[in-house]
């Protein structure tokens, strides 16, 4: 029997790792191979491969948007791909490993500069930049939401008030004082480690702390993170020591006046003008009510649906995110959560009305994608539309707009960063929120229903 084995990694290590994971294993049994696949997530390393898996193995797969030790697979027949590919076609990937070159160390420079080329071809500049900071900032911004809605669950919205009490202890670790206050400098941070490298994270979090010392919020993040990673390159280019003190950069040059530059500039020309746009935003998107409310969910729902956690989705979270203050929710975010849970849930519903349009395989992981659409995994939706984007993703996209903008005419708001059934306590109109989600599903499902095709018995 074949024995392939397999690493997939991506970016935030969060669902497509896994997801990748769980393709390739399911087309490598549909061919009667032997599969073994080490992920990458975010939780660290798991099923790792040992030196005796890979002596045993007939060819290698990478699907990895992230660097992974390649020396341990020299003399193997090897592929080399973006998580993207595996998703999209992992029995052709199969095919494409046993077929492949055997890797060695002369074509280590030709395989890196490939991947690299392969990973940054769709993500250039600032985009590139912007989702670095976004992928970073995300565990501290939902750690910290729910650190908030357990408070507000125990002590009200009042109870973080009692010192010494559980409800006050939460607000500390979630709120301003703890993962709250961490987001700005952290989303400015990692944009600048993005564009500088290393040398440019302090001078980009601290940017992102003066930045929230002037009110500018997330906007003003944007601002202190390219900013930062921008000047710590001309410091790099244009400060040259010796070769005896260049030691010297990386820890005190670079970081000293990388910092001192961003936050003159922020304290004395770039901060109030920033923090004006800021309040301006949040006061325009807080008064917002009636058909422009609407639409505004209708856009948010679209965009959470388009590329099921892509960039798109993470901007529009990264918006709502934006409109968040600590204490109180808003429409936005519960617009955006509540739309981000209707792709795996309106295919699930479509596996259960339409089952002579799934094969056995699909109507399987229907009922998988129920629980990922309740915990607001939108990334459920990802094999489905894989197999069948030209209908998947224009059905989930109706659906989530749907759904974005009825929670918006409902003025539902939710008070934490994040969705799903287990955060429904933090929900104002719950009611209304529910049937804004039950809407989108049914829609669409019945749009699923009706464009997709009879698989054949």
């Amino acid at each position: 029997m074949m024995k392939i084995l397999a690493v997939t990694a991506c970016p935030t290590g969060i669902a497509h790792t896994y997801m990748a994971a769980e393709a390739l294993e399911a087309a490598a049994k549909k061919k009667g191979y032997e599969i073994k696949v080490e992920t990458r997530g975010s939780v660290g390393v798991e099923n790792e491969l040992s030196e005796k898996d890979i002596k045993e193995a007939d060819c290698i797969i990478l699907a990895c948007d992230t660097a992974v030790p390649m020396e341990r697979f020299y003399g193997k027949k090897l592929v080399n791909v973006s998580v993207s590919e595996a998703l999209k076609g992992s029995d052709q990937l199969i095919e494409n490993a046993l077929k492949a070159n055997v890797y060695s160390k002369n074509n280590l420079v030709d395989e890196a500069s490939d991947l690299k080329e392969q990973r940054f071809s769709g993500r250039k500049g600032f985009y590139k930049h912007l989702m670095n900071g976004v992928s970073f900032m995300i565990p501290f911004v939902v750690a910290g939401g729910i650190a908030i809605a357990l408070s507000f669950l125990i002590g009200g919205y009042n109870g973080f008030q009692v010192e010494g009490s559980i409800a006050a202890f939460l607000m500390g670790i979630g709120g301003g004082g703890g993962a709250f206050g961490l987001m700005v400098p952290i989303l400015a941070g990692y944009i600048a480690y993005s564009i500088a490298d290393r040398p440019g994270l302090a001078p980009g979090m601290i940017g992102g702390a003066v930045a929230m010392q002037l009110n500018s919020g997330f906007l003003g993040g944007l601002v202190a993170g390219f900013l930062a990673g921008y000047i710590v390159i001309l410091i790099k280019k244009y400060i040259k020591l010796p070769k005896s003190l260049q030691g010297i950069m990386p820890v005190l040059i670079i970081p000293v006046l990388g910092s001192l530059a961003v936050g003159l500039l922020f304290f004395y020309i770039i901060g109030t003008p920033v923090s004006a746009i800021n309040t301006a935003m949040n006061n325009y998107l807080t008064n917002m009510s009636g058909s422009n409310a609407i639409v505004l969910g209708l856009v948010l729902g679209l965009m959470m649906a388009a590329d099921m956690g892509g960039p798109i989705n993470k901007a529009a979270y990264a918006f709502a995110t934006g409109t968040l203050v600590v204490g109180s929710g808003t429409m936005v975010m519960a617009a955006v959560m509540g739309a981000g849970m209707v792709p795996p849930l309106g295919i699930a519903l479509a596996t259960v009305l339409f089952k002579n349009k799934f094969d056995l395989y699909e109507r399987e992981a229907g009922k998988a994608a129920w629980v990922l659409g309740a915990s607001f995994i939108t990334e459920g939706a990802i094999p489905f539309a894989a197999a069948d984007p030209l209908r998947v993703i224009p059905s989930i996209m109706v659906g989530s707009a749907l759904t974005g903008a009825l929670s918006m005419a409902f003025k539902a708001t939710l008070a934490v960063p994040h969705g799903g059934l287990f955060v429904f306590f933090a929900i104002e109109n719950l009611v209304g929120y529910i049937i804004a989600i039950l809407a989108g599903t049914i829609v669409s499902a019945i749009m699923l229903g009706f464009l997709k095709k009879k698989v054949e018995a």
